[in-house]
């Protein structure tokens, strides 16, 4: 080798090895100055992901799903290994062997920079490095932030094995439309959990990080089909796919689209009450932690309430008449379908009723065109119900021809008959409740708040003040049985006056519904018949302020019953829930409990951090039978306690549970307490407020009421365990029906929001029995009939069916009827001081 080679290699091994010094100094130097900027990585061990909230059914089926974001977080186990080695192909094909920073690749970046002028230019960043970014660094591009970058991977790296930094990506990762990490992406853009993904589908998700709001399978399948093939040939250059694997992958088509959390149960009433308690308790954190709240409703219980409250409404709008289309467009002589989309896009889908518009029309059939490109045919039969509605009491003819319904033009809903036809449809004006709790415990069963959430988000069931006509009637009714009415006391329904300045006349002249008199009758008879000129003078004959505070033991506050004899009619401001909690005082045997809905809640690892704990009627229970107390009004925090307002930790003290709504539908008490101890403590007990003999007098009254009265259409049903009372209100402003047996305590109430009459003849047994009974009968089928037996105290006896005191045998006009014991010696020395006064009626005439 010649001196000058020598001398030649000399200085490139010094300036090789100075050029190594200076590097590193520079690196130690960069290290230095941003070493005080570098976040503590070691907070990842315990980094909590955005979650939605999730509301869950009693038997765990999905109500709602609350959040910003999809995420379903995953453990690095549960990722099929062709979606790694997709996304490992896709972002970082060495990501197993470097050291969180891909010098080579640093390299590159740094030298494409010197190429572009120094314009900052896209790559070189390992999967590593772009968890720490989206953890903890902006995505700015400046170079203080790419050297903070870097060292925080190496910091990963020493903290982190290779799972776990890649389960952190590929959970955490956005791949766009709201969702983040894989399986959320797969979810929605397939349908499918991470195990059901094909190799073309790994490699679509795979091709979606980079640019994930411009290439992913919904917005750009074109882009994205080429991004997925180039994803699918680095897989088979790093022989995780074999060669027919690839030519069938790259051959397949993307078949994308989007996938919403499918919704299992449509419940969306409780779900929102659910969120709001749930914020009460966790505050805005709630619909990131990935709470998972289990409520109390059965699913196929609130289905059927749905489906009964909409069928009912449908029916009562449709005795009404049609009130036209909803809106009435000048269509071209030949309107193009995107012309017609395009007028739709403003109608929303409510209640299964589809927005269309009629696009021709003869006297025989309408053509009617439902968007994306679809049009039927409705003939006349599909409208027949179609009469003109003149008033709420009035409706035209019968249409003879479609063409007396419908106009070329008309913005319409169509649905969808039993028969699987499309009908011509109307959303109903009117509105409905449903509330349905077991009397046990009041955990909610079914609950409908309106027609739709999407029209109206107002919650009818727990927010609605409502006066609930003759419904009322059994809870003074009970009252005077302790007063020591029976039912057989006779009570006069005739005319009555009242003084009352604030009217015409200065009277008050309450009627019954028929505005017809039946004389002196039994109370029985009374509350079978509903008639209201019994209830008033038994409300004065017991005393307004008696029967007032009496009510308080149903769970009603003083302050939505009125201080005067109106009340007999039922004029309380009442809540559907509110109704249903009262009824099912009668359903368990005299004992109050409180609705909730909320069962448990479970953190994101499935560990419960609230477990509810109710208050129960619990008659049989081992420590009710060794300390039974006397009936008394409920203790005032069961109906003044602010509501659902507070959710206790799981290691507060076991407590009574309390109420949903108040009956004017403010919210009241806390939500059910926790139970700990793996079920050792002692049940709570519910108040008792009602005596049991009292119980069974009134809910023979009801169940009679069922049998040959005003809710005679229930008997359809075929459950002689079922009792109830039907309510009107004046000018049928509203309308009830409240029923139950020992399963089921349900409520049902129809009206206007506006509070409009309902129309001549729309009473209680009507507008709203059928709805109660297409609920009850479906989630009472199977069931075996459950209703309280005869307690002690009580004595069979016969009575004159005209003077209702005690007979014999052999009196042509003896019937049974139930008494407390102690009144039946009372009504026998009567029954003998009247024969008395007859025999010496009987001796004057002589």
């Amino acid at each position: 080798m010649t001196p000058f080679l020598k001398r030649l290699l000399r200085w490139l091994l010094i300036l090789g090895f100075s050029g190594l010094l200076l590097a590193a100094l520079a690196v130690g130097v960069a290290y230095w100055l941003v070493a005080p900027r570098l976040p503590s990585v070691a907070v990842l061990k315990d980094y909590h992901m955005q979650v939605p909230l999730r509301v869950l059914s009693a038997d765990g089926k999905l109500i709602a799903s609350f959040g910003e974001t999809r995420r379903i977080p995953v453990s690095i186990g549960q990722v099929p290994d062709m979606l790694k080695h997709a996304v490992l192909s896709a972002e970082d094909a060495d990501f197993y062997h470097h050291p969180g920073v891909d010098w080579r690749s640093v390299v590159r970046a740094g030298w494409h920079v010197i190429l572009a002028g120094g314009q900052k230019v896209q790559g070189g960043s390992t999967i590593t490095q772009q968890v720490a970014r989206n953890f903890f660094l902006s995505p700015q591009k400046l170079y203080s932030r790419k050297l903070i970058e870097m060292f925080t991977a190496m910091r990963m790296e020493d903290e982190f094995t290779k799972d776990q930094i890649l389960e952190l990506y590929l959970n955490k990762m956005f791949l766009g439309h709201r969702a983040y990490g894989v399986a959320a992406a797969a979810e929605y853009y397939y349908g499918k959990k991470l195990d059901q993904l094909t190799i073309p589908e790994c490699a679509a998700i795979a091709s979606t990080f980079q640019l994930p709001s411009a290439v992913n399978p919904v917005s750009n399948p074109q882009r994205l089909v080429a991004r997925r093939n180039w994803v699918l040939g680095q897989m088979h250059e790093h022989h995780y796919i074999n060669d027919a694997q690839y030519q069938q992958a790259i051959a397949a088509p993307d078949d994308a689209s989007p996938h919403e959390q499918p919704i299992q149960v449509e419940a969306p009433y409780l779900a929102e009450m659910v969120r709001q308690q749930v914020l009460k308790r966790f505050g805005n954190d709630a619909l990131t932690e990935g709470y998972v709240v289990k409520t109390t409703v059965e699913s196929t219980r609130q289905q059927d309430a749905l489906a009964a409250v909409r069928k009912g409404l449908v029916a009562y709008d449709r005795r009404h008449g049609w009130r036209g289309p909803e809106a009435h467009q000048d269509l071209a002589a030949a309107p193009t379908n995107a012309e017609l989309d395009h007028v739709l896009a403003g109608y929303n889908e409510i209640a299964g009723m589809q927005p269309a518009i009629v696009t021709a029309v003869s006297a025989s059939a309408a053509t009617v065109y439902l968007g994306h490109d679809t049009s039927v045919q409705l003939d006349l039969a599909a409208m027949s119900w179609a009469r003109k509605y003149i008033s709420d009491s009035r409706i035209g003819v019968a249409p003879k021809a479609v063409s007396d319904v419908l106009a070329r033009g008309d913005v319409i809903r169509v649905s969808r008959n039993g028969k699987d036809q499309w009908e011509l449809a109307q959303i109903p004006n009117a509105e409905a409740a449903l509330a349905s709790i077991r009397p046990e415990d009041g955990s909610i069963q079914a609950l409908v708040g309106g027609f739709s959430f999407l029209r109206s988000k107002f919650n009818r069931a727990t927010m609605a003040a409502r006066q609930p006509g003759s419904s009322f009637k059994p809870y003074f009714y009970s009252a005077s049985f302790d007063r020591g009415f029976t039912p057989a006391s006779i009570i006069n329904d005739a005319p009555l006056a009242l003084p009352d300045p604030s009217r015409p006349g200065g009277l008050w002249t309450p009627s019954n519904d028929d505005n017809k008199f039946a004389g002196p009758m039994r109370l029985r008879e009374a509350l079978v018949q509903s008639k209201n000129l019994v209830s008033v003078r038994l409300l004065d004959a017991i005393g307004v302020g008696y029967a007032r505070t009496f009510a308080t033991r149903f769970g009603f506050s003083l302050a939505a019953l009125p201080d005067n004899l109106s009340l007999a009619l039922g004029t309380a401001s009442v809540s559907p829930i509110g109704m249903a909690r009262g009824y099912a005082v009668f359903a368990n045997g005299g004992y109050l409990v409180t609705p909730y809905f909320i069962k448990e809640i479970d953190d994101r690892d499935g560990k419960p951090v609230y477990i509810a704990n109710p208050a129960r009627a619990c008659r049989t229970c081992e420590e009710r039978l060794l300390n039974p107390t006397p009936p008394a009004p409920p203790p005032a925090d069961m109906l003044s306690a602010p509501a659902n307002s507070v959710v206790a930790s799981a290691d507060s003290t076991p407590a009574p549970a309390s109420t949903t709504a108040d009956e004017a539908g403010d919210d009241q008490g806390p939500l059910p307490a926790d139970a700990h101890g793996g079920g050792t403590h002692p049940p709570v007990l519910a108040p008792h407020v009602l005596d049991i003999r009292t119980d069974y007098l009134i809910t023979s009254l009801m169940k009679d009421v069922i049998l040959r009265g005003t809710g005679s259409a229930a008997r359809a049903l075929d459950r002689p365990d079922l009792a109830g009372k039907t309510g009107t209100t004046n000018d049928h402003r509203d309308a009830w029906f409240v029923g139950f047996d020992g399963d089921l305590s349900t409520a049902v109430w129809v009206g206007f929001d506006n509070f409009s009459s309902l129309g001549r003849g729309e009473f209680g047994a009507k507008a709203a029995l059928p709805i109660w009974m297409s609920y009850m009968g479906s989630a009472l089928k199977g069931l075996p009939e459950d209703s309280l037996a005869m307690p002690p105290g009580i004595s069979t006896v016969l009575i004159n069916r005209d003077s209702g005191l005690p007979t014999t045998a052999s009196d042509p006009n003896a019937m049974s009827e139930i008494f407390k014991v102690e009144d039946v010696d009372k009504l026998r020395a009567k029954a003998a001081q009247q024969q008395n006064k007859d025999q010496q009626h009987a001796y004057d005439i002589f």
